[in-house]
């Protein structure tokens, strides 16, 4: 099974794009009147990004963390100034590949998990070189 390959992009924030927003919501019965006259911009990147200096984005190749709601194509935010946690989803570069997994975290023990049953975990050794590069904060999907 073909895991995912990660492309980094570094947010620019150069060029800030400021979108409307919704204020009040998105109603899923009838819209008020009074919504027409309200407006609020926001950027997506100031949304999303907490740290400039250590967040990224990778889009996502492969099917190993459908389960968790990463398909292919999806847009990480990924921030390298967390600190890992056991549950978390993280990159990670092992033995010079970068791959998107869930933390196991036991006793003397690590394991790189996948959220499909197609994939098996990964036991991380000694042996093996493990950087845990950073925490995935947001999924940007394509509809």
């Amino acid at each position: 099974m073909k895991d995912q390959k990660l492309v980094f992009f570094q947010p620019s924030q150069e060029k800030l794009k400021r979108l409307h927003l919704a204020q009040e919501g998105v109603s899923a019965g009838f819209p008020s009147p009074a919504d027409d006259f309200k407006e609020l911009r926001i950027s997506i990147d100031q949304e999303v990004v907490r740290n400039e200096e250590a967040t990224f984005y990778a889009r996502v190749s492969g099917e190993s963390m459908q389960g968790a709601g990463l398909d292919d194509g999806d847009l990480l935010v990924i921030d390298r100034s967390l600190e890992p946690q056991d549950n978390k989803i993280a990159v990670c570069f092992i033995d010079g590949s970068f791959t998107v997994k869930r933390l196991k975290v036991k006793v003397n023990c690590l394991y790189l998990m996948p959220e499909n049953k197609k994939y098996k975990p990964i036991k991380v050794s000694e042996e093996d070189r493990l950087v845990i590069w950073g925490i995935v904060t947001y999924v940007v999907k394509k509809v």
